[in-house]
């Protein structure tokens, strides 16, 4: 049996140990475990090793494309670094980086590095989760995705009365569109996603809220003069997601427009924030649709929430997304099920 160390902070693993767990989780395949035994096999002969320190320094060079930047976010000199590179070039026998007039670049032999680096920093990550959930202690890293709305304005409070429950779990919060937050579900690159809308999604989701979806205006007005009013128009952002792409949330409000007008509405502008559109209804440039929630006391304006011919109230939905197997570690299963707590329906 091959012998190699990896390091983790505070602990260290021999290949064979490695291997177990990586087993265990399902991620070790024929491919990778014969490369991790090629490069204990070269480890041994030229008495190197690239830990997790390298895996990081890596992935920062390529992420920075200039050493002194890369250097920075690892508190390290610009010379250790280079040092530490040269080093692994000799390792390898291979250049990884060159430089040019725009600064550092990773050669492809350094891309590659980068890459599979990034894999093990992930494997080894996942491997310490399991480790610290084999008891299950609520521990380690929770890696949450949530829609930038949520994040501002709902998610704070919430982080810290589980902090509160739960001192020793580390948070790692993502905020962006909601589309990007399900490719990072998707990748596994977070294990918990908050997103506003409807998205095919297949595994665990529950319902958070929902919120009404208003004609907001600077003064009352009489729905059948909308389509010769200037209306300030929603237009979401262009990001999809492969088949992950939801409903526009202009489909959902063409669908009210249409059960009732003949004619379309006078659009005069097409902004992609919500709190844009109010900001033009308050300089009093027309009305706009757009969630209630949006639209405070404070800002004086007049809200008419919106129904559908059948009866039914338009709304826009916020969900919780994970994986059905992520809730094998006590940290997620536990942030799901205070979630789910805080929100009954």
């Amino acid at each position: 049996m091959y012998s190699i160390t990896v390091f983790l902070p505070g602990l260290a693993f021999e290949l064979p140990v490695v291997v177990m767990y990586l087993r265990k989780l399902g991620i070790l395949n024929p491919g990778r475990l014969h490369a991790m035994r090629r490069y204990a096999a070269y480890a041994g002969r030229r008495g190197g090793s690239m830990n997790e320190k390298d895996c990081i320094m890596l992935q920062y060079v390529a992420e920075e494309q200039s050493l002194t930047k890369a250097a920075e976010r690892l508190y390290i000199t610009q010379p250790a670094l280079t040092y530490r590179l040269h080093q692994m070039e000799k390792e390898f026998g291979v250049p990884i980086i060159v430089k040019n007039a725009k600064g550092t670049r990773l050669t492809p032999e350094g891309e590659y590095l980068a890459q599979y680096s990034k894999k093990m920093l992930d494997e080894l990550g996942r491997m310490k989760e399991y480790i610290a959930n084999m008891r299950n202690e609520v521990k380690g890293n929770l890696r949450i995705g949530v829609a930038s709305y949520f994040g501002l304005y709902k998610l704070p409070p919430l982080l810290k009365q589980f902090r509160d429950m739960y001192s020793e779990v580390q948070m790692n919060v993502t905020c962006g569109l909601s589309t990007e937050i399900i490719e990072l579900l998707i990748r596994e690159e977070i294990q918990v996603g908050v997103v506003r809308g409807e998205y095919p999604w297949f595994e665990g989701k529950h319902l958070l809220h929902d919120e009404h979806i208003c004609l907001v205006s600077q003064k009352e007005l009489a729905m059948e003069e909308l389509p010769s009013l200037p209306q300030i128009c929603y237009k979401q952002p262009r990001f999809y997601a492969g088949s992950y792409a939801p409903l526009p949330f202009g489909e959902t409000v063409s669908a009210w427009w249409h059960e009732r007008f003949h004619e379309p509405p006078l659009v005069t502008m097409q902004v992609d924030s919500y709190e844009t559109c109010k900001e033009m209804v308050k300089h009093g440039l027309g009305y706009t649709i757009i969630p209630g929630i949006f639209v405070s006391p404070e800002d004086r304006l007049h809200k008419v929430e919106l129904f559908r011919k059948n009866g039914q109230p338009m709304k826009r939905h916020t969900w919780m997304l994970y994986k059905e197997h992520s809730l094998q570690l006590a940290t997620v299963d536990r942030f799901v099920s205070f979630m789910k707590e805080q929100h009954r329906q």
